[in-house]
């Protein structure tokens, strides 16, 4: 019969000294633990707390939209998509032939204005010349009627006395036929007289009119400050306005996007030709969650950080401000949050970031771009 052999037994389970260092080993990877825990604890509180986070930011600027101001076909196109301009560059030229033919009409009716406006004075003085002979003529026609007066009252005189002598036979019948035939002459030379005066104070009156017309049109102007030449000389700017929009130039320093312009094209007045988009003038929206935003304020420090340059490129931001409401506010078909079935969404605000130029200058965004955006509130 053969004896079977058994395993000796596990005496580490009853072994003082192999418990004693288990118990060593827990206790320093206990104490280990709570020193990572403060250290992990210290770090949050003196790097983390009072910092809120979002990945919902993006890269936005005022960007000017350039559009002509006046109509024609596009002669020259200097610029390209991506390339970047400076404020004052030439972008397009349009066919300037329409202009200039406009600017040379309105110089003609400048000229014509002020040669209106000379005629006018010289009618002016015309007039004035008019009114003192006319005035002179009054008075040899008022000399003419006081003789022609005199004439008839003598004449008239005349013949009443010899109608009396006529009676008693003093004087002959043909004396008297002579003396009324003297009256009723000088009575035809009174009435032409008095006829005389009214038509030389009519052509008095209307040589007076014709002055006072002149001098509302004179009195007070020059050949420079008459209406019809200022109205003139404005159509003449407006033209020469006109000639120079027909050279479209960049209204700010930025890179073209969306350039949609070609040679020979005919383009009207108001019609987006590109984008011109300024770098060193980005800025970054942050969407963070209402509940974040408790203690941020206008001013607070901001670090952002983009895809486009990695991790190792943090630009140094500030608060400038918060939107006037929520995306979802402000959405084409706003939430419905007067129904039946509501859920509470949190929702998120948009805070506008201002970024340091100088980084701008050096690392460039894009328009559109993802941003990463901590916001530190331990400041304020």
């Amino acid at each position: 019969m053969t004896d079977t052999i058994l395993p000796p037994a596990d005496t580490a389970e009853t072994d003082p000294s192999a418990l004693d260092k288990r118990r060593k080993a827990l206790r320093l990877f206990a104490f280990l633990l709570v020193v990572a825990a403060a250290i992990w604890g210290a770090w949050y509180f003196l790097t983390q707390a009072g910092r809120v986070h979002t990945d919902n930011a993006y890269v936005g600027a005022d960007t000017a939209v350039v559009t002509p101001l006046v109509s024609g076909a596009v002669r020259e196109v200097h610029v390209g998509g991506t390339q970047q301009v400076a404020r004052g560059d030439v972008l397009v030229v349009i066919d300037d032939a329409d202009a200039r033919i406009e600017l040379a009409n309105a110089e003609a009716m400048l000229v014509q204005a002020r040669q209106r406006f000379r005629q006018a004075q010289a009618a002016g003085t015309s007039s004035a010349a008019r009114v003192d002979a006319r005035g002179a003529e009054a008075m040899q026609a008022q000399a003419r009627l006081a003789a022609a007066q005199a004439d008839f009252d003598k004449a008239q005189d005349a013949y009443a006395r010899r109608q009396q002598l006529a009676a008693s036979g003093a004087v002959s019948a043909e004396e008297v036929s002579q003396t009324r035939a003297a009256w009723q002459t000088a009575r035809a030379a009174l009435t032409q007289a008095q006829a005389g005066l009214a038509g030389a104070a009519a052509l008095r009156s209307s040589a007076s009119g014709d002055l006072a017309s002149a001098a509302a049109l004179t009195a007070g102007f020059t050949a420079d400050t008459a209406p019809d030449v200022v109205a003139a000389q404005a159509r003449v700017e407006l033209a020469r306005l006109n000639l120079e929009r027909t050279v479209i130039r960049a209204p700010i320093s930025g890179v073209v996007t969306n350039r949609n312009v070609q040679v020979g094209q005919r383009i009207n007045a108001g019609a987006p030709l590109m984008v011109l988009v300024p770098l060193d003038a980005m800025y970054v929206d942050a969407n963070f969650k209402e509940s974040q935003l408790r203690g941020v304020r206008p001013g607070q420090p901001v670090e952002l950080t983009s895809d486009f340059y990695g991790s190792k490129v943090v630009f140094k931001g500030t608060v400038k401000g918060f939107a006037g409401g929520t995306g979802a506010a402000f959405a084409l078909i706003p939430a419905q949050n007067a129904t039946g079935n509501w859920v509470k969404v949190v929702q998120r605000l948009p805070v506008r970031v201002q970024l340091d130029p100088a980084q701008l200058k050096k690392h460039p965004l894009r328009v559109g771009l993802s941003m990463t955006a901590t916001i530190d509130t331990r400041g304020q």
